[in-house]
């Protein structure tokens, strides 16, 4: 069974930094394009950042600049380094990945997601 296990979140403040990581772990294919999102209290889930199996990334406005999403797929990993965070950029972070695995002889593509990690930052 494909699984994605975040680790990297925690307390910081204002104008600290942490790295998200996320590991695949099964009998993975490939991996397609892995993403970070997001959810703050009493808000939707939002992208963060993603990058494509060939390495094209792409950003949320509000974080370009100082968050890099980069990609080992040697390792099936993902990760995310924050930068000069702030009090807004509180949130539970989840790892999404498109992934084609075997399946009973069979290969298949799906969406998965991690279970989250959060990230706090104080003022």
């Amino acid at each position: 069974q494909v699984q994605l296990v975040e680790s990297g979140g925690g307390l910081v403040q204002a104008g600290g930094s942490l790295r998200l990581s996320c590991t695949a772990s099964a009998s993975i294919i490939s991996i397609n394009t892995m993403a970070w999102y997001r959810q703050a209290p009493g808000s939707q889930r939002e992208s963060v950042a993603s990058i494509t199996s060939g390495g094209s990334t792409n950003y949320r406005g509000t974080v370009k600049g100082r968050f890099t999403i980069s990609r080992d797929n040697a390792k099936n990993t993902v990760y995310l380094q924050t930068n000069s965070l702030k009090p807004e950029d509180t949130a539970v972070y989840y790892c999404n990945a498109a992934i084609t695995y075997w399946s009973r002889g069979v290969s298949r593509t799906d969406d998965y997601w991690g279970q989250g990690t959060q990230v706090t930052v104080s003022s």
